[in-house]
């Protein structure tokens, strides 16, 4: 299986292609719908969904553009159902910058449970990290999770915005994420990717707790 990081938007957030044999995965495309395109273009691999970690607007960006074109479905939290249609819970109503568009996106085609699941090629288990926001969830595949906004390298997701809750957050991180095998790869909705055994022995919100 590989996984293709591509940086999008302002914020620098990390869309991810997981791709297995002829078939791929678009997980957080937050922005730069045609970078996407571009970087889908040269793999040897056809898309068939979209998954969102959260409905946060730095990860929804170019979630249209992508379903429209490769005519997929988009897999979201029941939780956050309808803050694609809200720039507010989403965010991008509340953002400071002048050049900032409300993004409304179209409804998920499907929500998440709690479950496995197999697309394409692909399976992987949904889990629950809220916490960021009340909605987030993780991709658990064999031997590697996507983090979404949940855990970073060295850091956590914020939980200043509407329904953040900081214990609610390092809880999901460590009885969700931190049960996985040490070797595990994580790959965040920002910055760089880390291990569980990282995480656990340096982040300094667990410091003395691993």
């Amino acid at each position: 299986m590989e996984i293709i990081k591509i940086s999008t938007g302002a914020i620098e957030e990390n869309c991810y292609l997981v791709v297995k044999k002829e078939h791929l995965l678009i997980i957080d495309p937050g922005a730069d719908g045609p970078l996407i395109m571009q970087e889908i273009k040269k793999l040897k691999a056809k898309p068939v969904a979209i998954l969102l970690t959260h409905t946060h607007y730095d990860h929804i960006g170019a979630v249209d553009d992508l379903r429209e074109y490769y005519k997929i479905p988009v897999y979201g939290s029941p939780l956050e159902a309808d803050w694609l249609q809200d720039p507010i819970m989403n965010l991008s109503g509340l953002d400071r910058h002048d050049d900032m568009e409300n993004i409304i996106v179209a409804p998920a085609d499907f929500l998440f449970e709690l479950k496995e699941y197999t697309l394409g090629e692909m399976t992987f288990s949904v889990v629950p990290t809220p916490g960021h926001s009340i909605g987030s969830v993780s991709f658990v595949f064999d031997d590697f999770v996507i983090s979404g906004d949940a855990l970073f390298r060295g850091s956590i997701g914020r939980t200043d915005l509407p329904t953040g809750n900081l214990e609610q957050l390092l809880n999901s991180i460590k009885t969700e994420l931190f049960t996985l095998p040490d070797e595990f790869p994580v790959y965040p909705g920002h910055g760089e990717a880390t291990t569980i055994e990282r995480e656990k022995k340096t982040n300094p919100f667990f410091k003395g707790m691993f």
